[in-house]
């Protein structure tokens, strides 16, 4: 089974990223969800845009990394969208790092490094209609094209946050084809 340590959304720890940490608990895995917006969830994207830009972008990256240094190094680092950003940050740079799951977003490699980590497999999720991912969609490629374990996994429609089972973007059937890859990547990490 895997150590998850799961990074949320721009908009908060949503009962919908809790979720889906408890269908990975269900399968034996241990979940980690740092909070931090400190209990603040958004009704939008722009909300939490606007929170997180006052909190200072930086300050909710560093909080991130704070908690990953609380847990041991062999972990899988997964991160939906904002999240994204702190967790392939340590999957590149971390010692340790199991793994790395890539939801809604993708940063390039070279913002943390030259190269993906071999020994790192990593999974990338997103819709090809997302104005946000499709920004990411070139960075996707060829973190896919270059790493030597990785898959790219694009859906059809536009939702960014599809994946979240509590906010109006959730499409079901894309989050259960989303779930079921997720659950034989982990159990093959």
């Amino acid at each position: 089974m895997a150590d998850v340590l799961l990074y949320h959304h721009i908009q908060g720890l949503t009962e919908g990223v809790r979720a889906f940490a408890d269908e990975l608990r269900q399968d034996g895995h241990t979940v980690h969800v740092p909070d931090l917006f400190d209990g603040r969830t958004f009704g939008s994207i722009d909300e939490g845009f606007a929170f997180a830009r006052e909190a200072g972008f930086d300050a909710i990256r560093e909080r991130g990394t704070a908690a990953a240094g609380e847990l041991g190094p062999d972990l899988v680092y997964a991160g939906f969208s904002f999240g994204v950003t702190i967790a392939q940050q340590l999957a590149q740079t971390r010692p340790g790092a199991r793994a790395a799951l890539l939801i809604s977003s993708c940063i390039p490699v070279s913002e943390f490094g030259t190269a993906w980590p071999d020994a790192v497999p990593v999974q990338i999720h997103g819709k090809e209609g997302d104005e946000f991912f499709q920004e990411d969609l070139p960075a996707a490629r060829e973190l896919a094209a270059g790493a030597a374990s990785a898959e790219l996994f694009v859906y059809p429609g536009d939702e960014h946050l599809f994946a979240d089972s509590s906010l109006d973007a959730y499409d079901p059937e894309a989050a259960a084809l989303l779930m079921e890859r997720v659950r034989a990547f982990l159990a093959a990490v």
